[in-house]
């Protein structure tokens, strides 16, 4: 199975010059779904990790299935301003504009090894966030995973020069 035949592009959204690949029919797909989340917990056995972080909003969906399957914690990482308790928060440049990343400071225990999760890896500004996000917060990045990573924006290499480990399951 190709799941790259679920992830259509679709192209100048969420403005001109960027292509959107939409995780949509993925999701809507039940055998597609349930391989797209075995081959991240294939992934995930490169990592020693004991609690998952998803990042909104689709980084909720693929970290929620692989913490269920993985039998891990998930903590999530959250626009601003929709945490009731204290939160680290950190801000960050995307491909088409900024934006922040906030954890709850009670979310994870003390001694956590957080694998960073998202749908798609494109120039590499979220990981990087949430890497900081949750070292600030006083916990381990064990690495990154991503179901999709966009090559010709080199968000990869970007994660390797700040030493964040990184598998992706589809290049496109």
């Amino acid at each position: 199975m190709n799941l790259l035949d679920f992830l259509p592009g679709v192209p100048d959204f969420p403005k001109p010059g960027i292509l959107f690949r939409d995780i949509s029919p993925l999701l809507a797909n039940p055998v597609a779904f349930k391989e797209a989340i075995r081959q991240l917990e294939v992934l995930s056995n490169d990592f020693e990790y004991t609690h998952i972080l998803g990042i909104e909003s689709r980084g909720f969906i693929f970290g929620s299935a692989l913490a269920h399957q993985t039998h891990k914690g998930l903590a999530l990482a959250r626009k601003p301003n929709k945490l009731p308790l204290a939160s680290h928060r950190e801000s960050y440049g995307l491909e088409y504009g900024a934006d922040s990343l906030e954890i709850q400071q009670s979310t994870l225990p003390q001694g956590a090894r957080v694998l960073l999760l998202d749908d798609v890896l494109a120039t590499g500004g979220t990981l990087i966030a949430a890497d900081k996000l949750i070292r600030a917060a006083g916990f381990e990045v064990a690495g990154a995973l991503t179901l999709l990573e966009i090559e010709i924006l080199n968000g990869a290499q970007l994660l390797d020069q700040h030493h964040i480990p990184n598998r992706s399951v589809l290049k496109a």
